[in-house]
């Protein structure tokens, strides 16, 4: 009865339980960043991305009293807006880091001296005296407020137009895609060249330059970093973009062998050994019959060797450097991290614009990545 025409095993049900729960722990992030991206900071600190809709009650950054004093039935006063325009709702306000919510809106602090403030609901503030504030301290003002939701593009003109403490995202950009593109080509050309001659072709040694792939395989990635970066420097090329495309395609090449290999010698026998009987050469079959089959294979490499690449960080700081003109994206978020750690606003939009081609170039070619697995997987 287990087996009934129509009805689904247990186990595939856990199959796509898991796997929708792994759909969710990539999408529900990515979607949260990209909400994010079109916030203010002040909302990014206070709440969550899920929040973005819904008006937040939170205790705001201190605001410091600044105007123009004026005479006002014989006394001065200064008046203003908290907020700017801003349209925040006080709830509670207070002149002491001790006492944020003292007072009710619309109520009078006496601050001593004949100085008196009192700010109202909407924010609008008047602080007053009977002598001139001239020489007067002004004082800080805490506030918890309901914010209504706020969103702006004026993140994302930031992020790509503007340099930022030295550090400019458009550039870093460009420099990310010279580093990506050809790291990602010239790995795929040299892998399925070499992955015919091991599947099809027979010469002396070919076990053991399948065994020494293997082998390359579980060399770690931080071992030869600095033997190469030395082994460039020595040859001439030193720090640029040749070296990290050099780099990259040494470091990529053996997982890419192996798995091209794999694909092509699970190819039909038939069609390569009738090619060959009609006069075709070893490139002639390469060319017009192994590439046309193992496109999908080819696609799903570079798929992963492109998302590699793009957001690699370690690679890139060691051949190409660190300059504001050489670094990469990841690098570039790194340095923004650490140099305006408090603007939100433009580290979300800069992550999301870092994640946004790698997910255009992966929802563009997925059915050539799942036709590769599902061929891999048959075999």
């Amino acid at each position: 009865m287990d087996n009934i025409a129509g009805k689904k095993p247990a186990l595939l049900w856990v199959v796509h339980l898991c796997t929708a729960a792994l759909v969710a722990l990539w999408v529900l992030p990515t979607f949260g960043l990209l909400v994010s991206s079109f916030r203010t900071g002040d909302q990014i600190a206070t709440s969550g991305w899920w929040q973005a809709l819904s008006t937040q009650e939170s205790q705001l950054p201190a605001i410091r009293i600044a105007g123009e004093e004026v005479p006002v039935d014989g006394g001065f006063a200064i008046q203003g807006n908290l907020f700017e325009g801003q349209g925040a709702v006080i709830s509670h306000w207070g002149t002491s880091s001790r006492e944020p919510e003292a007072y009710e809106p619309g109520a009078v602090a006496d601050l001593g001296d004949g100085v008196s403030l009192t700010v109202a609901e909407t924010g609008d503030f008047v602080l007053s005296s009977a002598t001139s504030m001239a020489d007067l301290r002004m004082p800080r003002v805490f506030v918890s407020a309901a914010t209504p939701p706020e969103f702006t593009i004026d993140n994302y003109g930031n992020v790509i137009a503007s340099p930022l403490a030295g550090q400019s995202i458009g550039q870093a950009f460009i420099n990310t895609l010279t580093v990506a593109i050809p790291a990602t080509i010239i790995p795929i050309l040299v892998a399925a060249f070499a992955a015919y001659a091991l599947a099809w072709m027979d010469f002396p040694g070919r076990a053991l330059l399948v065994a020494m792939v293997v082998g390359l395989l579980v060399v770690p990635l931080q071992l030869a970093l600095i033997p190469l970066l030395q082994f460039h420097n020595w040859i001439g090329i030193g720090k640029g973009y040749l070296g990290i495309w050099l780099a990259h395609t040494g470091f990529g090449l053996p997982l890419a062998i192996y798995l091209l290999r794999n694909y092509m010698a699970g190819l039909p026998r038939d069609i390569i050994e009738n090619a060959r009987v009609d006069g075709a050469t070893d490139f002639q079959i390469f060319v017009k019959i192994i590439l046309p089959l193992s496109f999908p294979a080819l696609a799903s490499f570079a798929i992963f060797q492109f998302l590699w690449t793009w957001n690699d960080l370690l690679v890139a700081l060691v051949f190409l450097g660190t300059g504001n003109d050489q670094q990469v994206l990841t690098g570039n978020l790194v340095n923004l991290m650490g140099s305006r750690g408090g603007d939100w606003e433009i580290l979300s939009a800069s992550a999301f614009v870092s994640i946004a081609v790698p997910l255009v170039v992966f929802f563009a070619m997925q059915k050539y990545l799942v036709r590769g697995l599902l061929a891999g997987s048959v075999k």
